[in-house]
């Protein structure tokens, strides 16, 4: 048998691991809207039988060919270390179990080319944006593979566009918790120095890009996950007379580079610690340069001496928030993940901020449901096994993930399948949740430290198995900007389901999505999507309905057959 680089198409919903065998070469077809954006990988294996000793690598290259009006995206996938299965795995709800410990695909390098070794797999991941809406109809795509300047092989990539125009999301919010000491860190900068204001708008694009339109805002730094290094926008400063004077300078900037990148909604951290809304939130005088605090950390939540802060603070950003006019967007934290022994010091410290702020409303990631039957939180954060409850119950909630939601539940980890995360926009579309909540896209940290870690080394910060592979971030550092994981495309291409399901009308009770029972017990296959989402455009064109009316699809059956080539 004589040496062979063998190549294939493949869905983006297809992980390759250094092992993986070679698939069939053969024509993918894609089922898209006007305005969808949308990838595929190609994937590479030099075949090299009983070779004597290693051979240098082939480098090979790719380039893809299509209509103009298509921006055409190609980069090199990555591969990770991980060490260890994540806790509760199985073979039935993780992907590449067979294949971990080792490599796992994740980072998405802007690279067209690669070195390509012998007997290993590696591929391509081609992601496609359109710069206007296409003219229905079937378009094609050609992806070149080159060994030096020969073409080794060409494939063609068949792209169905129907009479569709997604309409952007409409009453669901997204927040990936964004990091700024993780910048400062990454990038060796101070805060908050010119290099980092020119470092954050790819950041916060990148964020928007990918379907979020919240942003958290550390006007103070966000009291989570142990002491950070400070990232305080608010300048503070006491005059004589123990008054507060504040600068919202870098505050203003901070808003103003989100809303040019795309995000519309904001988040302010919580006002109490985490885990127990014991103590008040550590802020510092100025912005932390000599990490010098207003008071001493362990003073307790409602002490007279935060109240006189909060008394002075609160109204401040009221103003502020309203020269800025985006009160309506806002959203506020009271403390982050409490529990229900911590029902009395949530009490409270609601108390306090009712006194001071009447006009602020409070969401926080909890569990407990007697937060918000009591009228303590007004927009409650629950996590996706308890999340039900507060359905059952009628409270409007948002509703998260995190490390503890593993094995059939959904998240988005490194052995999470891609069906799987694809299957996101689909479940946040099935029941009247008002928006979605992660705690990680860039913390790049030893667990409760400052201590900066290498994210392509470490993607459990330093804290497996209490916290999986994949749980801290989905976006990378890169020397010039984000770099992207395959987590998080698909995650993207989720949403944006979501976003076509809100703009086909359908129902969340419609028959096509019967099979859809809670955030564990849905279907997890690429088959049912694919196959599904042919049936909700076709149906759509068939019927000319237009965007905004809402028809029931109850004729699609339970359980959708398919091909992995449509998508």
């Amino acid at each position: 048998m004589k040496q062979v680089i063998k190549s294939w198409l493949a869905t983006p919903l297809v992980r390759h691991y250094p092992a993986t065998a070679p698939s069939p070469s053969r024509l993918l077809r894609l089922h898209v809207a006007r305005n969808e954006f949308f990838s595929f990988q190609i994937g590479l294996r030099w075949v090299l039988p009983d070779p004597e000793g290693i051979p240098r690598p082939v480098e090979v290259s790719a380039k893809v060919e299509g209509p103009k009006d298509w921006s055409v995206r190609v980069r090199r996938v990555g591969y990770v270390p991980m060490r260890h299965h994540n806790l509760a795995a199985t073979p039935e709800e993780s992907e590449g179990f067979e294949h971990i410990p080792g490599f796992v695909p994740d980072p998405l390098f802007e690279e067209d080319r690669i070195a390509l070794p012998a007997n290993e797999t590696h591929a391509f991941w081609i992601s496609v944006r359109p710069k206007r809406a296409l003219p229905p109809g079937i378009h094609r795509l050609s992806v070149k593979l080159l060994k030096g300047e020969k073409l080794l092989r060409t494939h063609t990539v068949e792209v169905r566009v129907e009479d569709v125009r997604i309409q952007p999301r409409k009453n669901f919010r997204v927040s990936n918790w964004f990091y700024c000491d993780a910048l400062l860190d990454y990038y060796k900068l101070e805060p908050f120095e010119e290099r980092f204001w020119e470092i954050l708008p790819a950041y916060l694009r990148n964020l928007a890009e990918h379907g979020q339109d919240t942003i958290l805002v550390p006007v103070v730094t966000p009291a989570t996950d142990g002491v950070k290094r400070p990232t305080q926008l608010l300048r503070v400063k006491r005059d004589r007379n123990g008054r507060y004077r504040f600068d919202w300078t870098d505050v203003r900037r901070f808003l103003r580079i989100a809303q040019e990148a795309g995000l519309r909604y904001f988040e302010w951290p919580p006002l109490f610690t985490q885990w127990g809304v014991k103590f008040a939130v550590r802020i510092y005088e100025n912005q932390g340069g000599d990490e010098k605090l207003l008071w001493d950390p362990e003073t307790p939540a409602t002490d007279p001496v935060y109240e006189k802060f909060l008394t002075s603070f609160l109204p401040a950003l009221h103003r502020f928030l309203l020269e800025e006019g985006i009160v309506s967007h806002c959203s506020f934290h009271l403390s982050d993940e409490p529990r229900g022994e911590h029902l009395p010091n949530y009490r409270q410290a609601r108390e306090l901020l009712k006194k001071i702020a009447p006009w602020m409303t409070f969401m926080d990631a909890l569990s407990d449901i007697q937060f918000a039957r009591q009228g303590l939180t007004d927009l409650p954060v629950a996590s996706i096994n308890h999340a039900m409850e507060f359905v059952e119950a009628g409270i409007p909630s948002w509703c998260y993930y995190c490390c503890s939601q593993r094995g059939r539940l959904l998240n988005r980890l490194l052995d999470t399948p891609l069906a799987k995360i694809r299957m996101s926009g689909w479940l946040f579309h099935r029941w009247p949740f008002q928006g979605f909540l992660h705690w990680g896209a860039n913390y790049w940290y030893r667990v409760g430290s400052r201590q900066l870690l290498d994210p392509f080394a470490v993607q459990h910060g330093e804290n497996w198995p209490h916290w999986p592979s994949g749980d801290t971030f989905v976006i990378y550092p890169g020397e010039r900007g984000p770099i992207d994981s395959i987590r998080w495309e698909v995650f993207a291409e989720g949403l944006q389901d979501q976003a076509l399901l809100q703009t086909l009308g359908v129902e969340p009770t419609d028959r096509a999505l019967a099979t859809l029972h809670s955030f564990e017990d849905f279907p997890k296959s690429e088959a049912w999507i694919h196959a599904t989402r042919k049936a909700v455009l076709l149906a759509r064109i068939s019927e000319k309905c237009k965007p905004k009316e809402r028809g029931h699809l109850g004729r699609f059956p339970n359980h959708a057959g398919g091909t992995p080539t449509l998508l």
